[in-house]
């Protein structure tokens, strides 16, 4: 894993050319001058797999602005995307990942509250409850977080399958974010599976806005979401989406898969920031945070 941006002491000297000797003097002058959030001395060393408490830094959420008062809700997004803009290759994202970019996958949910995810996506990629990381665990207390991530369910219809893992045996509840007029027997019997129903929508459907807000009522404040590409359409399209941390496989699949996001196009396109970019074995690992 290497730094690409933003540029450091060592970024600069690999790009000029800089011999070891030359990029160990600029890494050690500048150990001290780093402009990066959670940036480590030396992050930059090429071939060298980061350590989790690296990649935790490098992805930390944004610290509250003093005297700001209670914790704003913070909503980041997850995905992957090959060069031709491919987000699945037959229906899953696992042929076009890599073990780096899951190493980031688990990084980011280690540091969420809750992983809000679409209802689809759930009976595609087989979701499991999110697990307890003893690497991560002292920093989770620190942070005033339970021992794991919940998982949030963006579902309209409640048609999920309440004998699954998800339900039967999560480390916190499940959440079900639903509208007013969902089904009652749905509601029901996602209750008695011992998920909780959140109602983040006057009809069937839900509004992101309200979602955020309602998951933020909560004490869920570190959102994280995993899409897939229709919720994360209507999250940008809701304008809530804070931050997206998108890897750039080195593939190119053709077909007809789906773009990271879908739905509705926005009337004017909301420009984001690029906050840093790493790289490892050819994947970009990028991060945009809304400028």
């Amino acid at each position: 894993m290497r730094r690409l941006f933003p540029v450091t002491y060592e970024t600069a000297a690999q790009a000029s050319g800089g011999g070891p000797e030359e990029r160990e003097v600029r890494g050690s002058a500048g150990a001290d001058a780093a402009d990066a959030p959670g940036e480590a001395a030396g992050a930059d060393v090429v071939n060298r797999e980061w350590s989790l408490a690296e990649l935790a830094a490098a992805y930390a959420y944004p610290e509250p602005a003093p005297g700001a008062g209670a914790p704003q809700p913070w909503l980041r997004a997850n995905m992957v995307s090959t060069l031709d803009g491919a987000a699945q290759h037959e229906g899953h994202s696992q042929p076009i990942s890599s073990a780096a970019d899951m190493r980031i996958f688990g990084t980011l949910r280690a540091l969420a509250d809750v992983i809000v995810v679409g209802a689809e996506t759930v009976r595609q990629e087989g979701y499991r409850p999110a697990r307890a990381r003893a690497e991560f665990a002292g920093a989770r207390t620190a942070a005033g977080q339970g021992q794991a991530p919940a998982i949030a369910i963006v579902t309209a219809g409640l048609e999920l399958d309440f004998s699954l893992p998800l339900f039967t045996s999560p480390l916190v509840p499940t959440l079900l974010l639903t509208g007013a007029a969902a089904a009652p027997d749905r509601v029901a019997a996602a209750e008695k599976a011992g998920a909780r129903v959140v109602v983040a929508g006057e009809g069937m459907g839900v509004d992101p806005a309200r979602a955020v807000r309602a998951l933020a009522d909560l004490g869920h404040v570190r959102l994280l979401t995993e899409g897939g590409p229709r919720l994360l359409g209507q999250l940008v399209a809701a304008e809530v989406l804070d931050e997206l941390c998108l890897t750039v496989s080195p593939m190119l699949t053709a077909g007809n898969a789906q773009r990271i996001a879908g739905g509705p196009a926005v009337t004017v396109p909301r420009r984001f920031e690029l906050v840093s970019l790493l790289e490892e074995d050819g994947f970009l690992f990028s991060r945009y945070r809304r400028s």
